[in-house]
């Protein structure tokens, strides 16, 4: 393990992860993309919805062109779909898509995960075990409406898996993984119903967290790929009721 006091400063290349994260210096532009992607995540706008830009500007706020910017580069990252002349929608759903991105996300953050528990110091240490704590609060105590905990629980699930992959070393393969659980994020929350959350995520949680700490790295990483193929096929399943199809065919992991 690295010592802290040696820790090697984080790259100036790579894509712009601080907008996914919500940090940093902002335009106007920045702005729009950063509420419009988030509106669409927790399904503000569903699924198919046209994205009238008169009606984005004046929701957010904010000027045309910024508001058309944003949504050319959501259309980039899969959220919005541009249909020529006659504008943008938000991105349909599909159980094709969502084993795509599950298949991937496996692949991206076993891999994120594996340099982290290489390259990870003490401080890496301190920030899994501190968001798995607040995680941990919050999954043991699920209860009540779930309108009232499902935006919490995202949060605190979400900063769970970035400290995880936080120290991979590589801005890019963090923007892919980022990219990649917001589209599981969207999946999710169009269709699960948030008090039948898989009773075990609480345990895989832990033991991912053990193995991370323990340094045992092929453990850590196969542990994360069931747990994300796990979710996956809830999400799925509830998918598949929606859509009034039979299950598709299991696809491989890593």
């Amino acid at each position: 393990m690295a010592d802290s006091a040696s820790k090697q400063p984080k790259p100036e290349w790579g894509p712009s992860a601080w907008l996914l994260r919500q940090d940093g210096p902002r335009t106007q532009a920045d702005e729009a993309l950063i509420k419009l992607r988030r509106d669409i995540i927790v399904g503000e706008f569903e699924p198919g919805k046209r994205l009238r830009p008169d009606q984005l500007e004046e929701r957010y706020d904010i000027g045309r062109n910024p508001v058309r910017e944003a949504l050319s580069r959501l259309a980039v990252e899969g959220l919005v779909r541009g249909e020529g002349q006659r504008g943008f929608q938000v991105a349909p759903v599909s159980r094709e898509e969502l084993l795509d991105v599950a298949d991937l996300r496996q692949r991206f953050s076993t891999m994120a995960l594996a340099r982290s528990i290489a390259n990870g110091d003490d401080e890496w240490e301190a920030g899994i075990v501190g968001a798995y704590h607040r995680m941990s609060r919050m999954e043991t105590s699920l209860t009540g409406d779930p309108a009232s905990y499902a935006d919490e629980w995202e949060q605190r699930n979400s900063a769970f898996h970035n400290a995880l992959e936080a120290a991979c070393g590589s801005p890019w393969l963090l923007h892919f993984c980022a990219l990649l659980y917001e589209q599981s994020e969207r999946y999710r929350r169009a269709v699960v119903r948030y008090p039948e959350l898989r009773p075990s995520i609480h345990a895989e949680h832990k033991a991912i967290l053990e193995a991370c700490l323990a340094r045992r790295e092929a453990e850590a990483c196969q542990l994360l790929a069931e747990h994300i193929e796990g979710g996956a096929r809830a999400t799925l399943a509830r998918l598949d009721e929606q859509l009034g199809a039979s299950p598709p065919k299991r696809r491989r992991g890593r």
